[in-house]
């Protein structure tokens, strides 16, 4: 093939199901059209949600917003649930592919061990450590491009920065009792988010092990900016691990190409921000053709805060690549 596009969508708690608003198919109306312009050959999305809520899962309501769309005929692997077999009740992650998939793989603490913490303002007073995990896995799928090469793609969601959990120190869902239990779970989510970077470096380092020239590209919902630290973890750039000798490694973020005005993918209050991202390789760096945002249409989520949405709080990135 001489083409290859690759797009990342967040799709914002794709459900359906009694008491779901929107309902599925006014969302599928909004979002259909903009899923079938991204024109993607590999497609990753974020935020898709199980049904039936009792019983086997299965990914009806994307099954419904795919219809009468090309992707309805392509092959789709999603992550699963910690019970095994079927997707999780919420936030799934799920890749299509019109080329073939020659193999795939979800990877939580494969790389990473879960760090022990103790936490300081549970009440009652928590007696031990207890290990901190990743909300979610991360999907990696490895695709046929023809001529016998292979393109690995890594869709994942990490953590958002708001406080984690902490007992006996939440007023109710939005509300702390202390400013020090807010703190410690702010800090648990930093962990959180840090940790599963960490997971997807040393994912791609694994990757570079067996292929140096690897054609890899990483993509999802980052909840990080360029200059954060999760998006420094992955990318390894030389001026961060002081060693030209490492910047074989690095990741590149395909969006650089997009002219500052556009770069965002993210509404918050006015602030525009750009938190979905797709880092490549440098192998596959070589034949990036274009970086496009699908942000013309983008909502502010703090306007719309506590409403039902059609669309998606966030733009979907699509990366062209021109493969000899």
């Amino acid at each position: 093939m001489d083409r290859l596009r690759i797009a990342t969508f967040n799709l914002d708690s794709l459900d359906q199901g009694p008491g779901v608003e929107p309902p599925i198919e006014q969302r599928a109306t909004e979002l259909r059209p903009l899923l079938v312009g991204l024109d993607a050959d590999i497609l990753c999305l974020q935020e898709i949600n199980a049904q039936p809520k009792e019983g086997p899962r299965r990914l009806d309501a994307l099954a419904r917003l795919l219809a009468d769309t090309p992707y309805a005929a392509y092959r789709c692997v999603h992550t699963i649930g910690p019970g095994g077999g079927g997707p999780a009740d919420i936030h799934n992650l799920a890749t299509l592919s019109r080329v073939p998939i020659r193999a795939w793989r979800q990877i939580r603490h494969e790389f990473v061990h879960p760090p022990t913490y103790r936490l300081s303002t549970a009440i009652p007073p928590a007696p031990t450590p207890a290990a901190v995990t990743w909300d979610r896995p991360i999907l990696m799928t490895t695709h046929e491009i023809g001529g016998g090469r292979a393109i690995h793609v890594i869709n994942l969601h990490l953590r958002a920065p708001l406080a984690a959990y902490v007992p006996g120190q939440k007023l109710d869902a939005l509300s702390w009792k202390s400013a020090a239990g807010w703190a410690e779970g702010f800090f648990l989510a930093a962990i959180k988010r840090a940790g599963q970077a960490t997971e997807a470096r040393l994912l791609v380092d694994s990757l570079f092990d067996a292929d140096a020239g690897a054609l890899i590209a990483v993509c999802g919902d980052f909840n990080a900016e360029l200059n954060e630290t999760p998006l420094r973890v992955v990318c390894a750039d030389p001026e961060d691990t002081g060693n030209a000798g490492l910047a074989s490694r690095s990741m590149h973020p395909a969006e650089a190409e997009v002219p500052v005005a556009s770069r965002y993918t993210l509404l918050h209050d006015g602030r525009r921000a750009l938190l979905d991202h797709v880092l490549v390789s440098g192998a596959l760096r070589a034949h990036l053709a274009r970086t496009t945002i699908h942000n013309r249409q983008l909502i502010d989520e703090v306007k719309t805060a506590g409403q039902p949405i059609s669309g998606s709080a966030h733009a979907p990135v699509v990366a062209e690549f021109a493969l000899p």
